[in-house]
């Protein structure tokens, strides 16, 4: 069945309504090496707009803080229509320690910094964007909750931290009567599956929405690379390109082409694209809010959108599952065992709902 990006979805435990594929603006402007010129970041962002998406995510060291400025000139007619996110905690002013991490000082800083380049009064999501293993959750929570009470901030949400200390800080929230976290951004991809051990059925249970981000494992998954793309000595590290950037991270792997491969078949017999595939199967997985797209140009956008047409059948989905699969792990692979259903369960039969 096909979706539009008008086919509003809720966001977490919250009565926010955001489009099912979100657009990252990470790719607007160019001052990290890569990226979108402002008049190509513009048609991505009208295009996107056009087709009914309302839902754009960002942060503010994204291209030195380009991405920013760009997005408040770009939504400067139809701001309070548009959900725009951002995020703190990543290095903004190399040598003072305190432009970093979690903590009030940075949090309250880096929100003042991205309402000046947004050019808004308020921050419809604001994200932790990393975790610094160094600041208290009470304090991140008070901070957080502060700003919203004072309409800086509408939502709160989380970004590339463990999945226990997200559960508590939900937990406290809860108890102290302080703004919730609604959602949860992480790496997600039939690259990188590791989110299902614990992220994601904690998000589920907790009431976050689940936004994963590079669901096309850096272009791993769009067909791109090669086999030849396997030796470094093929690829300039220091070319400053998105191919060598993934090959350095070491995502062009001989398994990761070997996903790439199933879901060149699946395209082929589908009659889309690879990225079209890909996303598809992470917009359809269970939990899953919104994928984001970092398209750097209109063409690419476009591509990415046919995702919405693509219907898998239950073999193709299948076999992309089993392509991809990991091991859960202790203790989700010994709780799936057999050994533990029959002395947990024995003949009894349950039907579980919900």
């Amino acid at each position: 069945m096909s979706l539009t990006l008008d086919t509003y979805r809720l966001l977490g435990r919250s009565g926010l309504r955001v489009s099912p594929l979100a657009l990252g603006a990470a790719t607007f402007g160019t001052e990290s090496g890569w990226g979108s010129e402002r008049a190509e970041s513009r048609k991505v962002f009208d295009l996107y707009v056009e087709r009914g998406g309302n839902f754009i995510d960002t942060a503010d060291t994204y291209s030195a803080g380009s991405s920013e400025r760009l997005l408040a000139e770009f939504t400067r007619q139809n701001r309070d229509s548009l959900v725009l996110a951002t995020k703190y905690t990543t290095l903004s002013r190399p040598g003072d320690p305190n432009s970093s991490g979690s903590h009030r000082k940075n949090l309250f800083s880096s929100v003042e910094g991205s309402l000046r380049r947004l050019g808004t009064d308020y921050l419809d999501v604001l994200y932790l964007h990393v975790w610094d293993f160094t600041t208290p959750v009470e304090e991140i929570l008070r901070g957080m909750d502060d700003l919203v009470r004072q309409g800086k901030v509408l939502y709160v949400a989380i970004s590339n931290s463990p999945a226990w200390q997200i559960a508590r800080m939900q937990t406290m929230a809860d108890l102290r009567g302080w703004s919730p976290l609604v959602a949860l951004q992480l790496e997600y991809s039939l690259i990188e599956r590791t989110g299902e051990r614990e992220l994601i059925p904690m998000a589920r249970e907790m009431g976050l929405g689940v936004l994963p981000y590079s669901p096309l494992a850096g272009g791993v998954l769009t067909g791109k690379y090669t086999r030849d793309d396997l030796t470094p000595a093929n690829i300039d590290p220091a070319d400053g390109t998105r191919k060598s950037f993934n090959v350095a991270l070491g995502t062009v792997t001989e398994r990761n082409l070997a996903i790439a491969d199933v879901v060149q078949e699946v395209a082929t017999e589908l009659g889309h694209s690879p990225a079209q595939v890909a996303l598809a199967w992470t917009l359809r997985t269970p939990g899953i809010t919104a994928p984001l797209l970092g398209a750097r140009t209109p063409a690419q956008l476009e591509d990415n959108l046919g995702a919405l047409d693509v219907d898998l059948t239950d073999a193709q989905l299948t076999r992309l599952n089993e392509a991809s699969a990991i091991d859960l792990g202790i203790p989700h692979s010994l709780l799936a065992s057999d050994h533990i259903r029959n002395v947990m369960r024995g003949d009894l039969k349950f039907e579980t709902r919900g």
